[in-house]
């Protein structure tokens, strides 16, 4: 692997946390993600189930972790199964971990080839009531492909009918929202890499260069940095294209007077960061770009300040429109009738304004969370608020990501990343 893992002892503590949380003769199971085929002999590259990662650290195909708090053996109330490497294996593919490297990556000290699985799991299957099955139940959740641990939990209840079933997604949604301080580290790692990308295509776009070659720089300097690569797929929009959300065909030239919107960040160790800057592609707003551009930026500095412990997400975003609605008065966007006219169900700032101002991030760059719970510290946020304007051929989003404190403003992982104005065109002319 290219990042440098974190402690074990996070993983343990994991664990501890959701075996504290399931109900009496449970036993909860977490596998790896497929390595999904594309054609021939061609594969993508393994991304980690993210739930088993943040179990075990375990970063392997075809793993499966255990957790039985209720086991007649205390050896089987944490177990690990991993791939059996062999020579043909390690030619072709590469070592894969050991028993004792799995072991110490996870804390888990009962480490089993994965061709024991089934007897192993038979063995504890009568000993428990209650199987704990790890669903899908994210929010934005849309997957229509059968995943490994789908199959597995057919399998289960076909094998074991008179077994009860539980879920462990409800359990991980609040486990994971809040970080601790070694997770918060790698999410400000990953920052620190994004801000590297930024700072270099800063001083690389110019009218005449291609969104995709913009991309191509961001891609160099994160990998450099021990980042696998893109947290997501990037959005490089110039011009008209910032107005469509999740543009990411990133084809189009740059052109002198556009703006470009970059919504592109990286991971590090499985962990997400979310950046978004809009800057002009001839080093100088004009005067009406910079006009919404501060709009923009005022309303994601006084966001920010809402983010604190106790507040609940949809009252979080109802403030927010609040904020965007003057700031859309004051730039001729809105008009009294236009406020006379709206509703709660459709608010008239949605016109310029879309998409939410916050989400979980981790993990997953939309990451877990259950948005009806109130925010607590330790939680980390994008804040991405953004005013589109098709008449007018241009759309602008700011995007950092922040840590929810005790008392007091957020912290702002992403707060050295140029985002002002005056630093944004000073650097883009130096």
């Amino acid at each position: 692997m290219r990042y440098h893992p974190i402690s074990a002892s996070v993983y343990i503590e994991n664990r501890k946390k959701f075996a504290r949380a399931l109900q009496p003769k449970s036993l909860a199971v977490f596998n790896s993600n497929d390595i999904y085929p594309i054609s021939a002999d061609g594969s993508l590259p393994l991304r980690q189930n993210n739930d088993l990662f943040y179990l075990s650290g375990i970063d392997q195909e075809e793993s499966i972790v255990v957790i039985f708090p209720d086991a007649l053996e205390k050896k089987h109330q944490e177990v690990l199964f991993v791939r059996k490497t062999n020579a043909h294996i390690a030619v072709w593919e590469g070592a894969k971990l050991t028993q004792e490297q799995a072991r110490e990556r996870s804390g888990i000290q009962t480490v089993y080839w994965l061709e024991d699985f089934k007897r192993i799991f038979q063995e504890l299957s009568v000993q428990c009531d209650c199987f704990y099955f790890n669903t899908n139940e994210h929010y934005r959740q849309a997957v229509e492909t059968q995943t490994r641990e789908d199959r597995f939990i057919d399998w289960c209840k076909k094998t074991y009918p008179a077994h009860g079933v539980g879920k462990s997604n409800p359990i991980l949604q609040q486990l994971r929202s809040v970080k601790s301080p070694e997770e918060i580290e790698q999410i400000q790692q990953a920052c620190d890499i994004t801000e590297k990308g930024f700072r270099r295509v800063l001083s690389f776009i110019k009218p005449g260069v291609w969104e995709y070659e913009i991309e191509a720089e961001f891609a160099h300097e994160f990998i450099r940095n021990r980042s696998k690569g893109f947290a997501y797929t990037p959005i490089i929009a110039a011009g008209e294209n910032a107005n469509v959300l999740h543009y990411t065909e990133n084809n189009k030239q740059c052109h002198s007077g556009d703006l470009i919107l970059m919504d592109v960040a990286a991971e590090y160790g499985n962990y997400s960061s979310d950046l978004t800057r809009t800057v002009p592609v001839s080093g100088r707003f004009t005067a009406r770009q910079k006009e919404v551009y501060e709009s923009v930026l005022t309303v994601k500095k006084e966001a920010t300040k809402l983010l604190r412990p106790g507040v609940i997400w949809k009252e979080f975003h109802v403030e927010v429109g609040k904020l965007m609605t003057s700031e859309l008065v004051k730039l001729g966007l809105l008009d009294k009738a236009d406020l006379q006219n709206e509703s709660a169900e459709m608010p008239a700032y949605k016109k310029y304004f879309m998409h939410g101002t916050a989400h979980h991030l981790g993990l997953d760059t939309h990451d877990y969370g259950l948005l009806h719970l109130p925010m607590e510290p330790q939680m980390v946020f994008t804040v991405e608020p953004g005013i589109y304007i098709p008449q007018e051929g241009f759309g602008i989003r700011l995007e950092d990501d922040v840590v929810i404190q005790t008392e007091g403003a957020p912290l702002n992982l992403m707060g050295s990343i140029p985002i002002e104005v005056e630093e944004i065109e000073t650097l883009m002319n130096t």
